[in-house]
C-alpha cells in the first residue's frame, strides 16, 4: 500500500470511527419517520402527523416498559423493553387509523387532521406525564429500560463496515439503527416488487385510474397511513429507547417535521429521502459539536432548520430548472 492509500484508508478509517456513527444515530429517527411518510405520500396521503406519532410512541414506550415489572413480574427483564416497543407501536398505530378515518370515512381535510393529531399527541403527552409521574417534563423519576444494542461479528478490519458493525464504543449499534438501515431496501423491494406496492403506487398516482381496474384504492390508503404511523412509531421509539432512556416532553423536537421536508426534498424517492435523513442527522451532529465552541446557542438550535430551508430552496430551483428546459 502506497502512502497515498494508507492515508486515504486512514482519512476514512477516522470519519467512519467518529463522524459516521453519530450521524446514523442522529439520522435514524428522521429515516425512519421519513419512510414511513414516503409510504403515505406515495398512496396519496401526506402524513403531516408524523410528529404526533413519534411523540405517542415515545411516550408509550417508556411508560409501559417502566410499568411493566408490576403487571408482568413473572417475565424476564429483558422481555420488558420489548413490551414497551409493542405498546409504543401500538399507540402510534392507533392515531395513525384515527387519521385514515378521519380523512378517508368522514371526509377530513388530510391536513388539517394531521395537524390536530400533532397537537392532540403534544397535549396528551403532557397531561399523561403529570398524571401517571407527576412531573410535566420527564419521566427521569422512573426506571425505564432501554432497547439492546447488536454487535454484528465478522466485519472486523474494514474501516466502514467494521464501526457499522461494532459502534463506537464496540458495543455495536442501537437494534433501530439498523431497522433503520434495513428499511430502506426491504421497502424498496417491497413497492417495486410485490402487488402490494404496485397497488399502492397507482392508489396515488390516479385514484380514479386504479378503482376502475379493480384496485381498492380505499384499502390501500388505510395500509400506507398505518404502516406509515408503524415506522414513525420506530422512529420515536428509538429517541426515548435508544437515543435516551427517558421521555421529554415534546422530545421529539421537529423530527417529525424534518422527516416530511425529507419526503419532498428526496422528490419522493426512496434515495432521495434517504439522502436527506442523512444531510439532516449530519447538520443535528455538526450542532451538537458547535456547542462546545463559544457560539451563541441561538444560532447553534438554528442549525438544522437552515440546513433543511437551505436544501428545499436548492430541490425547488432544480425542479423549476428542468421544468423550464422540458417546455422549452
Amino acid at each position: 500500500m502506497s502512502h497515498a492509500d494508507h492515508a486515504e484508508w486512514l482519512a476514512w478509517s477516522l470519519f467512519a470511527a467518529g463522524l459516521l456513527p453519530a450521524v446514523l444515530r442522529a439520522a435514524a429517527p428522521i429515516l425512519l419517520a421519513a419512510l414511513g411518510g414516503l409510504v403515505s405520500d406515495l398512496a396519496g396521503c401526506i402524513n403531516v402527523a408524523l410528529e404526533g406519532l413519534m411523540l405517542v410512541a415515545a411516550f408509550f414506550g417508556v411508560i409501559v416498559c417502566a410499568y411493566a415489572p408490576h403487571w408482568f413480574p413473572q417475565l424476564a427483564p429483558a422481555c420488558y423493553p420489548w413490551i414497551g416497543c409493542v405498546a409504543g407501536l401500538l399507540a402510534a398505530l392507533l392515531l395513525a387509523g384515527l387519521l385514515a378515518v378521519f380523512h378517508l370515512e368522514w371526509g377530513a381535510d388530510l391536513i388539517v387532521a394531521g395537524i390536530a393529531i400533532n397537537v392532540l399527541a403534544a397535549g396528551l403527552t403532557v397531561f399523561l406525564l403529570g398524571v401517571l409521574v407527576g412531573d410535566k417534563g420527564s419521566t427521569a423519576s422512573l426506571a425505564s429500560a432501554p432497547l439492546p444494542a447488536l454487535h454484528v461479528p465478522g466485519l472486523q478490519g474494514w474501516p466502514v463496515l467494521d464501526v457499522l458493525a461494532n459502534g463506537e464504543n464496540r458495543r455495536g449499534h442501537h437494534v433501530l439503527v439498523y431497522a433503520a438501515l434495513l428499511a430502506a431496501p426491504l421497502l424498496w423491494l417491497l413497492l417495486r416488487a410485490t402487488r402490494w406496492g404496485v397497488w399502492l403506487r397507482a392508489a396515488g398516482e390516479n385514484a380514479q385510474a386504479a378503482a376502475a381496474a379493480g384496485i381498492p384504492v380505499k384499502r390501500m390508503r388505510y395500509l400506507a397511513l398505518l404502516m406509515s404511523g408503524l415506522l414513525a412509531g420506530l422512529g420515536g421509539i428509538y429517541l426515548s429507547m435508544g437515543y435516551l432512556t427517558l421521555f421529554q416532553a415534546d422530545m421529539t423536537a421537529g423530527r417529525g417535521f424534518l422527516a416530511l421536508a425529507a419526503v419532498f426534498l428526496g422528490a419522493r424517492r426512496l434515495g432521495g429521502v434517504l439522502g436527506a435523513a442523512l444531510l439532516f442527522g449530519a447538520a443535528g451532529v455538526l450542532a451538537t459539536q458547535l456547542g462546545g465552541w463559544r457560539i451563541p446557542p441561538q444560532l447553534i438550535y438554528m442549525l438544522p432548520p437552515l440546513v433543511t430551508l437551505a436544501a428545499l430552496a436548492v430541490a425547488g430551483w432544480r425542479r423549476g430548472r428542468a421544468g423550464k428546459r422540458i417546455v422549452n
